[in-house]
Formats: structure tokens, sequence, C-alpha cells
């Protein structure tokens, strides 16, 4: 069986831009599909001259945007509904607002640096009904180095394509594991929903 790295790095080289920002708007919804993998597919595109370096960190950009409101607001307006069921759950909540108007803007920015942290940082931030702008501009100034950085890797790996592409061989079980923990929390939440 193909691996999902060269699923999707076919994907964007049959699609091309539109490929890169279908990919990070889902990365960003907290949906497994590596970011790592798309922008740096995407400076190798970039290095082949298929592809403008301005505009693969531009889209990547937008799009994580686009996939980060998708999930703040699932924390905002599903998450939090369902947390908010309970008193015990209203609480802990009412933690969380706390915590994010304390330790929130360096938290959203800097957790878009960080690989798997960055893609779920915005469910909390939604639960906690982090302002939008705020957290829109806390998104694009984060997300805009890591875009960067990965093209220009990509960029760089041009002419070593080969073996950069084996190097990929362990994020398909990344992508396996994040699938799993999702599907598990959502059947233990669907469980807990569940009338007793």
């Amino acid at each position: 069986m193909e691996s999902v790295t060269h699923h999707l790095q076919t994907f964007i080289a049959n699609h091309g831009l539109e490929a890169v920002f279908v990919l990070m708007v889902l990365e960003s919804a907290c949906v497994p599909v590596p970011s790592e993998v798309t922008m740096i597919y995407a400076g190798y595109l970039v290095s082949q001259a298929s592809m403008s370096f301005a505009a693969a960190v531009i889209v990547g950009t937008a799009a994580n945007l686009v996939g980060s409101l998708i999930a703040w607001a699932a924390g905002a307006y599903g998450v939090d509904a369902w947390l908010m069921r309970t008193e015990h759950n209203r609480r802990r909540v009412a933690r969380a607002h706390g915590w994010f108007e304390r330790y929130g803007t360096p938290a959203v920015f800097f957790a878009r640096l960080l690989p798997i942290v960055r893609t779920f940082i915005s469910l909390p931030a939604g639960v906690a009904r982090m302002p939008l702008l705020r957290f829109s501009v806390l998104t694009v100034l984060g997300t805009l180095p890591w875009c960067i950085t990965l093209v220009a890797l990509g960029d760089v790996a041009g002419s070593r394509w080969d073996e950069w592409h084996r190097r990929f061989g362990y994020l398909d079980y990344v992508v396996v594991a994040a699938a799993i923990v999702v599907a598990a929390w959502l059947l233990l939440r669907q469980r807990r929903a569940a009338p007793q």
C-alpha cells in the first residue's frame, strides 16, 4: 500500500496551490494531515519552478487561518455546548476562560510554531471564546514563519528530494496515531453524551 505522504504529494503535484489550500485547511481543522509534508513538498515544487515561493506561503497561511477558525468555532459552539451541561464542567470552562485571559495570547502564538500542538490549540481557544480578531491575528503571525520555514526547507531540499522523501516515512505513523486518538476521543464523547 502506498504511503500517506506519497498520496499527499501526488495530490499536490496534480492540483498545485488548490491542493495546498485544502490540505492546510484540513490540518488546521484538526484532521491529521501533516503540514510538514504539504508545505515542504510545496517548497520542492518551488525548487522545480512549478510554484511561486510567495504564493505557497500566502496560500498555506491563509488556509491555516481558515481551518483554525473552523476549529475555533467547533470549540466555541460544539465542545463548549457539550461541556456546559454540568456544573462541574461549567467551573472547568470558567477556569479555562481565566487561563486564556492571562496566557492565551502567547499560547496561541507560540503553539503555531510547534508540531501537533499547533493543530489543536484552536479548540481550547474557542472553548475560552478568545476574541476572533485577536485569535486570527495571532494565528497568522504564528503560522507565517512556520510556512516560510517549511517551504524554504523544501526549496533547499529540491536537489536531494529522494533522500528527503524517504525521511517522511515516519509521518505515516504520526497520521495513523493521530487518527486513532481522534476516533477514540469522538467515541468517548459519544458514550458520555448518551443518556444513561
